[in-house]
Order: structure tokens, then sequence, then C-alpha cells
């Protein structure tokens, strides 16, 4: 443990000035929760390998592997296999543990009235950022559902760690059994609404994609109108179906964090233990995508059988990361990456819009290069390894000069409605 401050790695009923009532302000560097920022900037970096498919083409070619221009044979298909088996819904479950926790961090128990305060402001800009983001940068924004979930979540952060397990459990095995219930519904209803289903949500004509394409890759206000469009038609599912699964997981990270599995307070051998199961998720995941690939990725496989496994056990793959990173926080074990993972996830919020604007800028048209449905899964890879190159180089650049990413530092200026200081030399 030779390079872990002992307030990086103490349990939460130590009181670590992070939470510390009277401190009605930002954190500052040195009481930030080492473990958190690290699992932040692991969970920054991992989401953009999802969500990179919805940015380069129409998002059925996405999340269909057999659909140009992102379709996958026999010599390309790890480009598909490892961001599913690895990335899909592993990153984002673990980034909603970690928000559920920041709930916590920033209101302070619900008796602090003063920390509430900042709380519901910092959760109503980050709706309005989700709106902005949403509407006219990327329709795969993620902030609404965060903020909406977060309102639910705060009124939940002073539970005693036993009930925050147990409630966020409750509720992510429910819905998953009302996903198992749904799947079996798919296999009664007729053929021709099977078809219409299909046709939409799968397999769209040929002529539809090349339209989007046409649309995403044209001008800038077409591109702007294409996105907008695709972000009204998502938001209620994300609402209705994300919100529900990410208050559970928000219930769950909290209570891991407060019986000190978050913080890296817990002994090495709960995090091996925890880790064995999540080598096993990983091993269940990986054996039914080989499935879903000899069968083709065929339609109604994918919907019941073959889509069901990856979602409900990502939450262990997660800890799973968790928990590798946490024992090397612990025992010193690859430092470089763990240092370099940590500014990340420190300008998490400024790094997760970059991905958007530099990726936008990329494919959209209008914004930059255009590419817009002209890459492979193979190259769109390449594009993402050259954006984490990027951000894990920027990030402890702006960090050596200022106290914070400057999208934390307008967040934090709305949310705590007083002026902040950003530099470090202005602080001194």
């Amino acid at each position: 443990m030779s390079d872990v401050a002992p307030a990086e790695i103490a349990p939460v009923e130590a009181a670590p000035a992070e939470t510390a009532p009277s401190a009605i302000a930002p954190v500052e560097a040195e009481q930030r929760i080492k473990t958190l920022d690290v699992l932040r900037g692991l969970a920054i970096l991992g989401i953009l390998v999802v969500n990179a498919p919805f940015f380069a083409a129409p998002w059925q070619t996405a999340v269909n592997p057999t659909l140009e221009p992102l379709a996958i044979h026999d010599a390309n298909v790890w480009s598909w296999f490892v961001p599913h088996v690895f990335f899909e819904q592993k990153f984002i479950t673990l980034f909603s543990l970690l928000f559920g926790v920041s709930v916590f961090l920033v209101g302070g128990e619900r008796s602090d009235l003063e920390r509430g305060k900042v709380l519901r402001r910092r959760l109503g800009w980050m709706f309005v950022f989700g709106l902005i983001h949403g509407a006219a940068i990327w329709f795969g924004d993620i902030l609404l559902v965060y903020a909406i979930s977060g309102f639910f979540m705060m009124f939940a952060r002073s539970w005693r760690a036993r009930w925050l397990l147990l409630t966020g459990l409750i509720m992510y095995v429910l819905i998953y059994v009302l996903s198992f219930l749904s799947a079996g519904v798919l296999t009664m209803i007729s053929a021709n609404s099977l078809e219409e289903m299909r046709v939409q949500m799968w397999a769209p004509a040929a002529q539809s994609v090349d339209a989007a394409i046409a649309t995403y890759g044209g001008s800038f206000s077409e591109s702007l109108k294409a996105n907008y469009d695709t972000w009204t038609s998502f938001v209620p599912f994300e609402i209705f179906n994300t919100v529900p699964r990410t208050i559970a997981v928000m219930m769950i990270g909290l209570g891991l964090f407060k019986v000190g599995f978050l913080s890296g307070a817990r002994s090495g051998s709960v995090y091996w233990m925890v880790a064995a199961l999540g080598a096993i998720a990983l091993a269940i995941v990986a054996y039914q995508a080989q499935i879903n690939f000899a069968a083709g990725f065929e339609f109604l496989h994918m919907q019941t059988r073959g889509g069901l496994i990856n979602p409900p056990l990502s939450i262990l793959i997660s800890l799973l990361y968790a928990s590798v990173l946490i024992l090397c926080v612990k025992t010193g074990a690859l430092s470089a990456i763990i240092n370099a993972l940590a500014p990340v996830g420190q300008m998490a919020f400024t790094n997760y819009i970059a991905q958007s604007v530099i990726m936008t800028a990329i494919f959209y048209g209008g914004r930059g290069l255009g590419l817009y449905g002209e890459v492979e899964r193979e190259t769109l890879i390449a594009i993402v390894v050259g954006v984490w190159a990027l951000q894990l180089i920027w990030s402890p650049l702006w960090l050596a000069r200022f106290k914070m990413g400057p999208l934390e530092w307008v967040w934090r200026r709305l949310s705590y409605g007083k002026p902040l200081a950003i530099g470090k030399l202005a602080a001194a």
C-alpha cells in the first residue's frame, strides 16, 4: 500500500473529509478518494467503446452485428466479440455504481439541509446539461437518466448499507425477471407483428439505412435535426426502462461504499472473492456470445435467450473490474495505469462531453470529417484507442495547472452558487 494515503482507504464510518457536513464546498484534491477516481476513469473510457458504433452509423447497425457498415464476419468477429463481452453494459453499470456514491458524497446525510440544497441544484443542472447534450450534440446522452435517477436516489442516501443493498438487489432482480417475462411474450405474438418489430428494431431496409447515413452525413443542420429526432424518440424509453435499473444500481453502489468496498477498506480476500464471481459471469457471457454468433444473430433469438444473459450479469463483471483496480490501488501494483486513470476520472464530466464532441466531429456531417457510415468496426476501435490516448494525456496536463476540469468548474459554480477558483495558483 505504498502509494495509498490513509484517507484513500478509510472506511466510511471514519467520516472522510469528502463527506464532512461543514465543508459546503467542492472537495479538494488531497481529500479525494483515489479508488473512486480510478474507477471513474476506467468507466468513462470503457463507455466510449460501447457508444462508438452509435456515433459512427445508424443505431440499428450498431445493435445488429449483421448490418453494414458495421457488419462482422469470421475475420473481424473479434471487433464485435471483445466490446460485447468485456464492455457492453459493464462500464455504464460501473459508472452508475459510482454515481450512487457521489449522491451521498455531495449531499451528505438527509439531515444536512445545506448540502441537500447543493445536491438538488447539482442534479438540476445535470438535467439541463443532459437536455443540451442529447438534443444538440449526441442522442445517446446518459446525463438526463442520471439526473432523474439521482432525484430519486437522494431520498435513500441516508439509509443503512444493509437496506441500500437489499432494496437495490430486489429492484435489480425484479427488473430482469420482468425482462425474461417480456421476452416470453415475444414468442407468442403473430408472425406479422414480429416481422414489423424486426424491421423497425433490428433489420431496416437498406434504403432506410442509406437515407439515415445521408442525413447524418449531410449538412450541419441536417445532422443536428437527425440527432434531435433520434434523441426525442429515445428519451421515453430511457426514462421508463433505464431509470429504474439505474436507481437500483446506484443503491447497490452506495451500499457497497458504506460497507467500505468501493473505498478500498475491505480485506484483500473480499475483493478476490468478488473477482472470482465476476470471472464466472464473464465466462458465461463469452459463451453466450459464441452461441449468438453461431445463430447468426437471428432477431427472435437475440430478443429472447440470446440477449437476456449479458445485462443482468453485467453488475458482477463490473465488480470484477472494480475489485482488480482496488487491489492494485491497495498494493501499489500497476501504478502507472492507476495513476493514469485517476485524472481521467477526476474530470469524468468533461471527458464524457469531450468524447461526444470529438466523435460527432469525426462522423457527423457539417461538424468535421463527416465519416458517418463509412468505417468498419476495426477502424472504429482504432479511433476509440486514439481518443483514449488523447484523454489520458490531456487530463493530467490540465490538472497540473487547474483544480478541476473546465466543465466540472462550471457545474460546481452553478451548484454551489458562489465563485470558485479553478487555477491552482489562484487558490494558493
